[in-house]
């Protein structure tokens, strides 16, 4: 029997399959289950089975972000360029937003 916080988690939970390699994608602010709002500016985090990878990488979600400021900073999905597979997933959720890896190196 399946526990009901599993079918109806507390916190917004992602299990991915990215690149071939399994992760999970989740947040830790419950607003963003409830309120559209809180979808503004938020931190996703995400950890894989990806060798190398000894912590969560920290994900920071702008989904109001404008595209002229994206042409100004060349970030990683620009012409000519690959976009990693993390945020093209994220992207089908956020269509448009822009993800700033905080440091992490994309993958």
């Amino acid at each position: 029997q399946v526990s009901p916080a599993l079918r109806s988690p507390l916190l917004p939970v992602w299990l991915c399959s990215v690149s071939g390699r399994h992760g999970v994608l989740f947040g830790t602010d419950c607003r963003l289950l409830s309120d559209w709002k809180s979808e503004r500016i938020f931190h996703l985090y995400f950890y894989s089975e990806r060798r190398g990878q000894t912590q969560t990488a920290h994900l920071t979600i702008d989904t109001h972000s404008h595209h002229w400021e994206e042409a100004v900073r060349e970030g990683p999905c620009s012409p000519g360029k690959r976009c990693p597979a993390l945020e093209m997933a994220i992207r089908t959720k956020w269509a448009g937003a822009t993800v700033i890896w905080n440091g992490t190196d994309s993958f």
